[in-house]
């Protein structure tokens, strides 16, 4: 009896130690882990680098889509984007997903890139640019609220207000009363507004994806690229039929490069790691990173006035996102592969 109640305690203590240093690592006997600094920091610079490079998105789309139509400029942008990523994945030796996930990650890029995107770029052509960045900005709320649906995630206080705050800050730099919502706008508007629904979706959708599979972010993001082409290249054949594309010059070229190689191939790829690292109704807030940028590049590269509400909308933002990181949920799925 004595030996097996010592027998006992030396297991207890045993899986005590155990269970002290799979915390250490990181590991956690349920099957979670304990998400780190390291993660949310990187998580976050990868999110908030790729909302910067969106923030010069809308200019460079309303010139380009003067010449290119919004479905042939979609899938330019995916082609582009993997003649960048498609040898880079290759290279890294990883393995191809099985066949249902190909399906599934297939459906998520028809979801993102195909109608968000396409949804975007037909948006911005029949409405204007300052309608696209302020209707899309509400991105980050159906982030939260599929997150809420699909992930289960826990949306606290803090993380509310600083959502809360950060629209604030959105709605300073931008001043809706300077855009324009009338009937001339309102089919691109709807179009927008479809944009940011399932951009939210998407962003849900591809944590969702890559946590279960524990695939590589490369891996991913070159076949939600290749589920968008399902969609853009029927619609950019009809689109062809009936608008082509007008005369090519270096600004054109330079448009469509920097959408396709910066926007897509690269801030993709951010944007999908910096999901898979930290919880979506975290996430979501490095979008309003792009708002911000895009005023700011619009002061630096078109002359404008940076205004006193743009400072203080970019100080809201970035008091929203400093906050939201001050207390990070601990426990968190475990991470996937890196691979990117």
């Amino acid at each position: 009896m004595t030996a097996n109640l010592i027998g006992l305690k030396a297991a207890q203590a045993v899986a005590g130690n155990q269970h002290r240093l799979r915390c250490v690592f990181g590991i956690r006997v349920s099957g979670k882990a304990k998400m780190s600094n390291a993660a949310v920091l990187r998580g976050a610079i990868y999110g908030i680098t790729a909302a910067v490079i969106w923030g010069g998105m809308y200019v460079v789309s309303d010139v380009t889509l003067m010449v290119v139509p919004p479905f042939t400029l979609l899938t330019l942008r995916i082609v582009l984007a993997l003649i960048a990523l498609f040898p880079l994945n290759r290279a890294r030796g990883h393995a191809a997903p099985a066949k249902r996930t190909k399906a599934t990650l297939l459906g998520v890029g028809a979801v993102g890139l195909g109608i968000s995107l396409g949804a975007q770029f037909v948006g911005t052509d029949l409405s204007t640019a300052m309608n696209g960045a302020l209707v899309t900005s509400a991105s980050p709320a159906f982030v939260v609220l599929f997150a809420l649906i699909l992930l289960r995630e826990k949306l606290t206080i803090l993380r509310l207000f600083s959502i809360v705050l950060a629209s604030v800050g959105v709605l300073a730099i931008l001043d809706p009363t300077a855009s324009d919502f009338g009937s001339d706008t309102f089919v691109g508007d709807i179009f927008l507004a479809i944009s940011a629904l399932t951009w939210g979706l998407y962003s849900v959708l591809a944590r969702r994806v890559t946590m279960n599979h524990s695939l590589p972010t490369l891996t991913v993001t070159v076949y939600v690229l290749l589920g968008g082409l399902l969609l853009s290249i029927p619609a950019s054949a009809l689109e062809l039929s009936q608008r082509p594309i007008g005369e090519i010059n270096a600004g054109v070229v330079f448009g469509v490069l920097y959408l396709g190689l910066a926007s897509t191939a690269f801030a993709l790829l951010l944007w999908n790691r910096a999901f898979a690292l930290v919880p979506a109704t975290l996430a979501s807030l490095f979008f309003f990173a792009q708002p911000l940028s895009g005023a700011i590049f619009a002061a630096l590269l078109l002359s404008q006035e940076m205004t006193l509400a743009l400072w203080i909308g970019g100080a809201l933002i970035a008091a929203a996102v400093l906050l939201s990181l001050f207390h990070v949920p601990q426990d968190a799925p475990i991470k996937p592969k890196a691979g990117a």
